[in-house]
């Protein structure tokens, strides 16, 4: 009974996580593209689906618990060795995990690009306001600060 609780979880969060990582991939083709319009849209679409992976998540934690099971792979491990669908359950489990380990990566590559993005426009609004000046080179090549910098409103 709980072993074809856990393959059913296993399923939709396996079909959840491929639409995850679709959303993921469209995301940073709109980071890319700074598609800011694309990206809210792109944002309402997961929240659902990482609810459910995370109450799926819950679930299955639960259920291997309940059965007196550690909920990794070791746990899954040992149910498989006695249920009927125990090839079935690794190796969804084994997909589900890898899937997801690729939805963490492309999500980590996105943020990269958000954090790098937040940097430049932190630097340009720096620049514009008069904040941050940016460093030149003197006549021996080294970096020198200009003193008498005003911002761009004032120029």
């Amino acid at each position: 009974m709980h072993d074809l609780t856990l393959l059913q979880l296993f399923n939709e969060d396996i079909a959840a996580a491929r639409r995850l990582l679709e959303l993921i991939e469209a995301e940073y083709q709109a980071l890319g593209a700074r598609d800011l319009p694309r990206l809210e849209v792109l944002l309402g679409e997961k929240q659902p689906l990482l609810a459910l992976l995370s109450e799926h998540g819950q679930q299955r934690s639960r259920i291997m618990q309940e059965l007196q099971l550690s909920a990794d792979r070791a746990g899954l491990e040992a149910l498989a060795a006695r249920s009927a669908q125990g090839a079935e359950l690794l190796a969804r489990g084994d997909e589900l995990a890898a899937l997801l380990e690729q939805c963490q990566a492309a999500n980590l590559r996105n943020g990269r690009i958000v954090r790098t993005g937040q940097a430049s426009v932190r630097s340009v609004l720096g620049i514009l306001r008069g904040g941050d000046t940016p460093t030149l080179y003197d006549s021996r090549g080294g970096t020198a600060r200009t003193t008498l910098q005003r911002p761009l409103s004032q120029a």
